[in-house]
């Protein structure tokens, strides 16, 4: 072999350790690319699980809340349903009081309301008719028990029943349908006290 060939051969033979070491080189590069890319991967595959449960959890949670948020919703709209219709049916049984127990209602009520100075009281056309005999007579008495007197007007006004009282040019609408929506708030409760107890 000649100089020439050895020089060749010995050139070769480290362009091919050199190409090895590069390929190795590369090698190792790649896996620890590879590894690293690897572990930020599973890391991130990790974050996003995480947050896909820690999402699903959330949206559990809501719902749950939501559910329940329904639920007294629609719980506290039926013991309204209930109570008003209590209100209701005792609003129908008043106005369908027979002419004794009407009446008698009505005094009483004149004595709750009257206030101690002249005034009038206007009833319906049908109460007036329906009047019992000598009912004025209790009409003056309990008005006398305020310390004031009122004076049947003959002009039957436009309402259902109960009456009206003007003190002064200033009427106090006292018929029972007033008498309910101004007391609503207090019936609610009691009815509610009734049918629910202390429940909230």
């Amino acid at each position: 072999m000649t100089g020439l060939d050895k020089i060749v051969d010995q050139i070769l033979a480290e362009a091919k350790t050199e190409a090895d070491r590069i390929i190795d080189q590369a090698q190792t590069q790649a896996k620890t690319i590879a590894d690293e890319s690897d572990a930020a991967t599973e890391k991130s595959v990790r974050a996003i699980r995480a947050k896909a449960d820690a999402d699903v959890k959330n949206l559990d949670e809501r719902m749950h809340s939501a559910n329940d948020l329904y639920s007294r919703t629609a719980t506290l709209a039926a013991k309204q349903a209930m109570i008003a219709k209590v209100i209701d049916l005792a609003y129908e049984k008043i106005c369908s009081m027979d002419r004794k127990s009407y009446f008698g209602m009505l005094e009483k009520m004149i004595r709750k309301y009257a206030l101690a100075q002249p005034g009038e009281i206007c009833f319906s056309k049908a109460d007036l008719d329906a009047m019992p005999l000598g009912y004025q007579m209790k009409i003056k008495a309990a008005a006398a028990e305020a310390g004031g007197s009122l004076t049947v007007s003959d002009t039957g006004r436009d309402i259902e029943n109960g009456f009206i009282l003007v003190y002064g040019g200033i009427e106090e609408n006292c018929t029972i349908k007033a008498i309910f929506d101004a007391s609503r708030d207090e019936m609610q409760d009691t009815v509610h006290a009734l049918l629910y107890g202390k429940e909230a």
